[in-house]
């Protein structure tokens, strides 16, 4: 079964980084992501799978996006991912 992480992506933000974990209004914790590309034909999106793929070093094949393709809020699916993986990335969850 894949990991699931929800992502808040920012495009253009100057350059491809995460800048932490942060929880919406509901509780739910998301990871805050920049990327340098710009939100035009799907090459934001693309810039944060491949930065995702090689942060967490896995197959670019194994980051899908789920849901939110238009959205500032994206579910990824994560192949061969844990949440251990996802902690050790990008530091603990709230």
């Amino acid at each position: 079964m894949a990991e699931v992480l929800v992502v808040r992506l920012t495009p253009r933000g100057g350059r491809d980084a995460a800048d932490g974990w942060a929880v919406d209004g509901d509780g739910r914790p998301y990871l805050k992501v920049r990327v340098a590309s710009p939100p035009v034909d799907g090459a934001a999106n693309a810039a944060l799978l491949a930065f995702l793929a090689k942060t967490l070093k896995i197959s670019r094949s194994a980051v899908r996006l789920a849901a939110g393709d238009t959205a500032r809020l994206k579910r990824l699916e994560l192949d061969g991912v844990t949440a251990e993986d996802l902690t050790r990335a990008f530091g603990p969850r709230p």
